[in-house]
């Protein structure tokens, strides 16, 4: 597991079932499961092709992974290197922004039509416009039908959410919609908000 993968992340993943198939490369752990997909904070890319980062396992073919790539706002850019798709990553994703690291495990979540996405401080290395984009990608169609779990500091990227919860000291503190813990102004969420300028 990456060192910078937050308490929560791991705490998320200690509560998983062992039949959930992990692989390790270079000590940075790649959780794979059958239907949730997890986008970290700091997304190491394993050495090979572009393909092979976004289908490890080869279950897809070229036009389903070049649909997720345009729903991840990857497309343009994929398409604008020599060799497309078989392009090479260097170990780490070095060849890669950080926000198209982010871009690219989001494209792999697409792929995969992931029912369950986690988001560990997704969007906290990102520029505005990367985290413009994710934004867009997560609001949209393609996970209409996919249950998110965002773990952030940035209150701007959970305000949308259907139920938040608040941490204090590793222990929760509430657990309410956005609407009620901001109609509470003695909840934490709700001083949380007002320090951020969102009330």
């Amino acid at each position: 597991m990456n060192s910078q993968d937050s308490p929560t992340l791991k705490g998320l993943i200690r509560l998983s079932s062992s039949s959930e198939q992990v692989l390790d490369a270079d000590e940075e752990v790649f959780v794979l499961y059958s239907t949730k997909s997890i986008v970290p904070q700091s997304p190491d890319l394993f050495e090979g092709t572009l393909r092979e980062n976004i289908d490890p396992v080869g279950e897809h073919n070229d036009a389903d992974i070049w649909a997720a790539l345009g729903q991840a706002h990857l497309r343009e850019y994929v398409e604008s290197l020599p060799e497309r798709l078989d392009s090479p990553v260097r170990e780490g994703g070095q060849s890669l922004s950080a926000g198209q690291r982010q871009l690219l495990c989001f494209a792999r979540a697409l792929l995969r039509k992931s029912k369950i996405l986690v988001l560990d401080e997704a969007t906290s290395a990102v520029d505005l416009d990367t985290d413009k984009a994710i934004q867009e990608i997560i609001q949209g169609p393609a996970f209409a039908d996919t249950t998110i779990i965002t773990i952030a500091h940035r209150l701007n990227t959970i305000i949308g959410g259907s139920r938040i919860l608040v941490m204090d000291q590793g222990k929760v503190a509430e657990f309410d919609s956005p609407k009620n813990l901001l109609a509470n102004k003695s909840s934490i969420f709700y001083s949380l908000a007002t320090e951020a300028g969102l009330t």
